[in-house]
C-alpha cells in the first residue's frame, strides 16, 4: 500500500513538473512514454496507467484548499483528464453581496502536495490544480484588485443612495410638519374668530368709501387705515348689521384701533361723514349779506371749509375759508384743475380771487379733507368739469350750434340764466341772451350788478347800475368776465339749446315768479310798471 502511494505521488510530481517546465526535446505526441503519461499537449492519458492504483486512491483523505480559487483561463490537465477552472469572468467568484464564493470542488479531495500545491480528483476522474505563483498568480491579484474596486464603488453607491433617501425623508418630514402647523394655526384661528382690537380706540383717521365698494372692500380699507385689527373683524360685524347697505360713497372720520362692531357703527353714524359739501344752484364763491334780512349768504368756500373739519377738541382739523380763497387765486391753473377749454379765458380774469367762479358746479360733492386747500379745489373742479361735459358743453360754438358761443362763454351765459329765471323759464331767458348778443345790445341784468356787491338783493339802485365793473352788464355790452354763480345742468342745457323765439326783454312781475317775455320795448315798460306795483322791484337800500 505504501509503495503504491509512493509511486502515485512520484507520478503526480513528474506530471506537475512536465506541465510547468516543458521540454523542447520531448516528442509530445509520442504515445510510448516509458512512464505512460502524455505531456501537457495531450488530450487523454492512457487509462491502463491508472489501473494499478485507481481503486486504492479511494481511501485518500479529503483535502480542503484554503487558497483563492484559480483565476487563469483555460484547461488544467492531470492524469489525462480535463477540468474547466476559469472562464475569465470575475462574476463567477462573487455573489450578490460582493463576497468571494469560490468554486465548489467536485468528487474526492487530493492529498496535499509537499511542495505547497494541491491537486484533486473528482468523482469523474478529472483532476484540478490551483497555483499562486507565476503569471497566473499576478493575474489573480489583478483580478482581485478589480473586484475590490468594483465592490468599493458599489458600497459607495449604496451609501450615497441611503444618504439621499435620508435627506429626502427629512425634507418631506419638515414640509409635512410645516403644513400641519399652518393648518392647525388656521383651524385654531377660525375657532377663535378673527383678530380684533380689545383696548380703547385711538386717534381719528379718515377712510374713503368708493362708489360700488362691497363690504369686503370696505373692510380692506378699514384694515389698511389701522381702524380694525383684521378684515374679518369688520366683515363679520358688517354682515350682521343690515344698515351697512345704506352706506354712501364718501369720506368718514372713524377712530383707529376700533373693534369691528364699533367701526361699523362709526361708519353708519352720519355725524362722522366728512368732506361732503352740498352746493346749491346759483351759489357764488364768496360770502355776501342779504340787504333785507342781514343774513349771511355763505359762499362755496365757506361751505367747503365747514365740510373739511374732522376730529374734536384740540385734535380737530379744518381747512379755513381764507386758505381756500388764497389757494383759488393761484396762477397755477393746472394745479387747480382748470379744464383746457377754460384755461385761456381764466388767465385773463381781472380779479384772480374770482377766477374759479362757476367752475365748481352745483351739486353734492365729496372731497378728501386731509388734502391741502389746492388739492381740495382741484378735486371739486375736476368733478364739476366731468359733470358739465355730460351735457354736450364741448360742442358749443361748433358748426350747427344754436348759441354761437364757446364752452366757457356758454358756462357764463348759463350762470346768468341760473340767477335770472325759474327752471321752466330757463330756455326762454337763454334765447333772450342769444338774441341780445346777436343784436349787440346790453344785457342789463341786475344779477350782474349784484355780483360784485357785498350786500345783495333782487332790485338794484341807479348808483349800483351806473358803477362800471367787468361784470356789470348795465355798463357794458357782451358777457361778464366770468360766470357769476354755479349754474345747474338745466341752465347749461337751456343755453346750449335755447327755445326759438324773437324775445329781447323779460321781467318777473310778482312774488310767485311770473315772468313775461316780449320783443317790444314799450310792452316791456308796461311789464316793469306791473312788477313795481307788486313790490318785487322795491329796493331795500336806503340812500345815504
Amino acid at each position: 500500500m505504501n509503495d503504491r502511494w509512493t509511486r502515485a505521488e512520484e507520478r503526480y510530481r513528474q506530471r506537475t513538473e512536465e506541465r510547468r517546465y516543458r521540454r523542447a526535446d520531448r516528442d509530445w505526441d509520442d504515445d510510448t512514454d516509458p512512464r505512460g503519461i502524455r505531456g501537457i499537449g495531450a488530450r487523454h492519458a492512457a487509462p491502463d496507467d491508472w489501473d494499478d492504483y485507481e481503486d486504492d486512491t479511494t481511501v485518500i483523505p479529503r483535502y480542503t484548499d484554503d487558497q483563492e480559487p484559480p483565476v487563469r483561463s483555460g484547461r488544467s490537465r492531470a492524469a489525462g483528464r480535463v477540468d474547466e477552472w476559469d472562464d475569465g469572468d470575475p462574476e463567477d467568484y462573487w455573489d450578490d453581496d460582493d463576497q468571494p464564493a469560490g468554486r465548489r470542488s467536485r468528487g474526492r479531495a487530493a492529498k496535499p502536495d509537499p511542495r505547497g500545491r494541491s491537486a484533486g480528483r473528482d468523482a469523474d476522474g478529472r483532476s484540478g490544480q490551483r497555483s499562486t505563483g507565476g503569471r497566473g498568480g499576478l493575474r489573480g491579484q489583478t483580478q482581485r484588485g478589480r473586484r475590490s474596486r468594483v465592490a468599493s464603488r458599489k458600497a459607495a453607491e449604496r451609501k450615497r443612495r441611503r444618504r439621499n433617501l435620508l435627506i429626502l425623508g427629512c425634507v418631506f418630514v419638515a414640509l409635512f410638519v410645516a403644513a400641519g402647523g399652518y393648518a392647525g394655526y388656521k383651524f385654531i384661528a377660525k375657532l377663535g374668530g378673527p383678530e380684533d382690537f380689545a383696548g380703547p380706540p385711538g386717534p381719528i383717521t379718515v377712510v374713503s368709501v368708493q362708489p360700488g365698494d362691497t363690504s369686503q372692500q370696505i373692510a380692506k380699507t378699514m384694515f389698511d387705515k389701522g381702524v380694525v385689527a383684521s378684515t374679518g373683524a369688520f366683515y363679520e360685524a358688517a354682515v350682521r348689521n343690515s344698515g351697512i347697505t345704506s352706506v354712501q360713497p364718501g369720506y368718514y372720520a372713524v377712530p383707529t384701533h376700533s373693534k369691528g362692531v364699533d367701526a361699523v357703527a362709526a361708519l353708519l353714524n352720519k355725524a362722522n361723514r366728512v368732506g361732503n359739501v352740498v352746493i346749491s344752484e346759483g351759489k357764488r364763491l364768496h360770502d355776501s349779506t342779504d340787504v333785507n334780512t342781514g343774513a349771511r349768504n355763505e359762499g362755496i368756500y365757506r361751505k367747503v371749509a365747514d365740510a373739511s373739519c374732522y376730529g374734536s377738541g384740540a385734535a380737530k382739523k379744518c381747512v379755513t375759508y381764507e386758505q381756500l380763497d388764497a389757494a383759488g387765486s393761484s396762477t397755477d391753473l393746472a394745479a387747480l384743475g382748470v379744464p383746457g377749454w377754460a384755461m385761456d379765458a381764466v388767465r385773463q380774469v381781472p380779479d384772480r380771487s374770482r377766477q374759479l367762479e362757476g367752475l365748481i358746479a352745483a351739486g353734492t360733492w365729496n372731497f378728501d379733507p386731509t388734502l391741502s386747500p389746492e388739492q381740495i379745489l382741484k378735486q371739486l373742479v375736476s368733478q364739476s368739469t366731468a359733470s358739465y361735459e355730460t351735457t354736450g358743453l364741448l360742442q358749443s360754438g361748433t358748426a350747427g350750434s344754436p348759441n354761437k358761443m364757446n364752452p366757457y362763454q356758454t358756462l357764463i351765459a348759463a350762470s346768468l340764466v341760473e340767477r335770472e329765471a325759474r327752471p321752466n323759464d330757463m330756455p326762454k331767458v337763454a334765447r333772450v341772451i342769444v338774441n341780445r348778443l346777436a343784436d349787440n345790445q346790453k344785457l342789463e341784468f341786475d344779477s350782474t350788478v349784484n355780483y360784485t356787491l357785498d350786500r345783495t338783493e333782487v332790485a338794484t339802485t341807479d348808483a349800483d347800475r351806473a358803477r362800471p365793473t367787468p361784470w356789470n352788464t348795465y355798463a357794458m355790452t357782451g358777457l361778464p368776465a366770468t360766470p357769476i354763480s354755479s349754474p345747474s345742468l338745466d341752465a347749461l342745457r337751456a343755453v346750449e339749446n335755447p327755445t326759438p323765439g324773437p324775445w329781447l326783454y323779460f321781467v318777473t312781475v310778482d312774488k310767485q315768479g311770473t315772468t313775461l317775455f316780449t320783443d317790444s320795448f314799450s310792452e316791456h315798460q308796461r311789464n316793469v310798471l306791473r312788477a313795481q306795483q307788486s313790490g318785487i322791484l322795491d329796493s331795500g337800500k336806503r340812500p345815504n
